[in-house]
């Protein structure tokens, strides 16, 4: 199950999205003696940082006299369910972090931090939390008519106030393709103009309004690179909370090699393999880290062409893309 290699997704948790608008079982599960909250600091220009256990192994979960005392008045955002009981988000302010931080302890980390540190469900979980916590953040105001948005179904829907208007507002996601295309026994490798000479990753973009996944891959392969694809399936696909895309991870065969670079990219080369193994070993080729589906897509590639894993090759990464 390839989805299961990518950071933050597979979380083993019953989202019980069918019962979030029944008001008596919402109450209840705010109320279960089993809750544990998520504390999600005050939003920066990085996101929502998580506060962790002591050692930075784990995050750490407030149980419901913790939430009355370290987030008073803030309404709970439902994460879900597992076998621990009912798990929640909580947003608050610099003032009430900074307070749950000297009295409990751990640190406020970011989400960059957890995909690469912390457990799998962990990590995913501060992922979702993130993602809907920014989306409240930007669902403050109706888009239709401009009055105030009120949330309901524990935090997953809001409506407009306004009775004229009255329109239902969901959480978004923005859909973004992200591919290994293939020729013969090489793949296609952008370095964008603001990232680092020896940075090198697969290439990727947003879909747009009326395209298919697929189309989507030739067009942004093309606008790119001047690379004509052809043939493309589907890999796996990713949560990608910086702040609100799903990648969707794809395996593309070119028609043509012939290089003809857009505006985007500074340079796109064609690797075989000994090009990745031997400038993995000299440091003079960076891949984006595990934290990526980029990088299980290059990982896939390589496995299948040479049986090779890149984990052995490179245990991890330290690369991270600007403004990624």
């Amino acid at each position: 199950m390839r989805e299961r290699s990518n950071v933050f997704a597979g979380i083993a948790l019953e989202r019980n999205a069918e019962r979030r608008d029944d008001p008596a079982w919402a109450a209840a599960q705010c109320a279960d003696p089993h809750a544990r909250f998520l504390l999600l600091g005050a939003d920066a220009p990085g996101g929502r940082p998580a506060l962790t256990q002591p050692a930075l192994s784990a995050l750490r979960w407030l149980d419901q006299e913790e939430c009355r005392r370290f987030a008073p008045g803030i309404v709970p955002t439902y994460l879900g369910g597992d076998d621990d009981g009912p798990r929640f988000s909580l947003a608050v302010d610099a003032a009430l972090a900074e307070r749950a931080h000297a009295e409990l302890g751990g640190a406020f980390v970011d989400l960059r931090h957890a995909g690469r540190h912390l457990p799998a469900l962990d990590a995913g979980l501060f992922a979702f939390a993130r993602a809907i916590a920014h989306w409240h953040t930007r669902a403050r105001w109706c888009g239709a008519c401009g009055s105030p948005v009120a949330l309901h179904a524990l935090g997953h829907r809001g409506q407009c106030t306004n009775p004229a208007c009255g329109i239902e507002h969901f959480p978004r996601v923005d859909p973004a393709m992200i591919v290994i295309v293939g020729w013969h026994d090489r793949c296609l490798l952008g370095c964008q103009s603001h990232w680092a000479r020896n940075h090198w990753s697969t290439l990727a973009g947003f879909i747009e309004p009326g395209e298919s996944l697929e189309d989507a891959v030739r067009r942004e392969v093309f606008e790119e690179s001047g690379v004509r694809v052809g043939a493309c399936t589907y890999h796996s696909s990713q949560p990608w909370p910086f702040p609100s895309s799903l990648m969707l991870g794809f395996t593309a065969a070119a028609q043509d090699p012939t290089l003809r670079l857009g505006r985007e990219l500074r340079d796109a080369r064609w690797f075989g393999v000994e090009d990745i193994v031997q400038g993995l070993a000299a440091g003079t080729l960076i891949l984006p880290p595990r934290l990526s589906v980029a990088h299980q897509l290059i990982a896939h590639w390589l496995r299948e062409r040479s049986g090779l894993e890149l984990a052995q090759l490179l245990p991890d990464a330290s690369w991270r893309a600007p403004h990624s």
